[in-house]
């Protein structure tokens, strides 16, 4: 039986619990569904289904090699879900989080997950968005990509996301536009110093602030 969407307001506060619970319903089942984040619209799905991450990778015509970034709904998570956690990374997530950038850490080797071609490493945010912590509060940490067709623009509303993904997610949370918001920056952590391999919300010298050496997108000569 095919899918029929549901696309939920939740700027309106009787509809905004419905709504979470809704989406989270979805999540559970292995279902991908759309959400407001402080950066711009996800699509989302539970980080511990490989079906499910499959079936998000599918949706937005992306494959195995470009794995998707994990968001989670608090700090502590990141201990549960990484290894070897340098300080330099735990410095960039106490000054940086809730907000607009993603650390690249080792992933914990028990976990039993599959989020693609990941080389052992995965990608955590903590996004500032209540609407996107309420449904991480529950569900768990979410594998979530810009919720577009790859090579589309990013959507900044539902409605836009609606138009490329269609009935390939079962429940989209309208949340108001995101369209002033850039991209999260993107930190490598697994070596000293770190690295950025995507600026975006968090630029670099407020990351150097912090931690000190932090490298560019450019090598050194």
């Amino acid at each position: 039986m095919q899918r029929v969407s549901q696309t939920i307001d939740v700027t309106n506060p009787q509809q905004r619990e419905s709504g979470i619970e809704s989406a989270a319903a979805a999540v559970r089942r292995g279902e991908p569904v759309v959400l407001p984040t402080d950066t711009v619209y996800g699509i989302g799905a539970d980080a511990f289904s490989p079906q499910a991450v499959a079936v998000l990778l599918a949706a937005k015509g992306r494959n195995r090699s470009m794995p998707p970034p994990v968001l989670i709904g608090r700090a502590e998570v990141m201990d549960a879900l990484a290894d070897e956690i340098p300080d330099s990374a735990r410095r960039l997530a106490e000054t940086f989080w809730p907000g607009g950038l993603t650390i690249i850490l080792r992933a914990q080797p028990s976990l039993a997950w599959d989020l693609g071609e990941t080389r052992g490493t995965v990608a955590l945010r903590m996004p500032a968005d209540e609407i996107a912590l309420d449904l991480l509060s529950a569900v768990g940490p979410m594998a979530v990509s810009s919720a577009n067709r790859t090579g589309m623009p990013a959507a900044t509303t539902a409605v836009q996301a609606r138009e490329m993904l269609a009935e390939a997610v079962a429940v989209y949370l309208e949340g108001g536009e995101r369209s002033a918001q850039q991209a999260s920056t993107i930190v490598d952590c697994t070596a000293e110093p770190p690295r950025v391999v995507r600026l975006g919300a968090v630029p670099l010298h407020e990351l150097q602030a912090v931690v000190p050496g932090t490298l560019g997108l450019e090598p050194p000569e």
